[in-house]
């Protein structure tokens, strides 16, 4: 099948990433997969939530927006957008579950995910581009001495799959991602372990082996992103 923008069925949109792209934040970078670009910073503060106060554990939490013209029509800023509060738990819980809280101290990193253009895959984007601002971060306190060891257990990263015109392929851009009978978003651990994995007919249901095949796309995709992740 050939791909709107010429691409393999398996492969990824071109993937850049610019670390430190903020002046002040612990941790930034711009991520790009293709035409979708968003920046992700990390802010240390110290203190923790409520109901953890007097654990001896932090936090890590994120927030996520799309700018008002990330799109090719503008769009109101809306933190309070379902979708909006649906895509920053999954970025949260997607970081954390690569963090050791005890290990952080009380303290908390807020990961924030800002779309200055979407074209498709901004959550994926913004927990694999999340990840790298996190570790930044993190380096950063802990050559300041404030932590003794890296609380991160592993890497993360995310990527897209679906079925468009009846053949699964990886990493949807928009004219895709609109047009696809099945959308799944793919959370994957460097161990290999899944965090979430969410995935929807649009159209007819998707078989068993439509899914194992998204799911294998999507580990060779994740790999790759682990690869740039590391050389970041």
């Amino acid at each position: 099948m050939k791909r709107v923008d010429g691409r393999k069925a398996d492969e990824l949109r071109k993937v850049t990433v610019q670390k430190n792209y903020l002046k002040h934040a612990e941790g930034s970078c711009l991520i790009a997969f293709g035409e979708t670009k968003v920046v992700c910073s990390a802010s240390v503060e110290e203190g923790v939530p409520p109901f953890l106060k007097g654990k001896g554990q932090g936090w890590v939490t994120a927030e996520y927006g799309m700018l008002p013209r990330s799109c090719t029509q503008r769009i109101t800023r809306d933190t309070k957008n379902g979708r909006t509060q649906e895509i920053q738990r999954l970025v949260g819980r997607s970081l954390r579950a690569v963090v050791d809280m005890k290990r952080l101290g009380e303290r908390t990193i807020k990961i924030d995910c800002d779309v200055i253009q979407g074209d498709g895959g901004t959550r994926t984007a913004s927990i694999t581009g999340g990840y790298i601002a996190l570790k930044l971060a993190i380096k950063k306190i802990r050559t300041a001495g404030l932590i003794k060891e890296s609380p991160l257990l592993d890497q993360v990263a995310a990527i897209s799959v679906g079925v468009v015109n009846g053949q699964p392929v990886l990493d949807l851009n928009y004219a895709e991602d609109s047009t696809a009978g099945t959308d799944m978003n793919v959370v994957m651990v460097g161990k290999g372990g899944l965090v979430e994995v969410q995935g929807t007919a649009e159209k007819e249901p998707f078989t068993k082996k439509q899914m194992d095949q998204m799911l294998l796309l999507a580990a060779k995709g994740i790999k790759q992103l682990f690869v740039l992740q590391n050389k970041i």
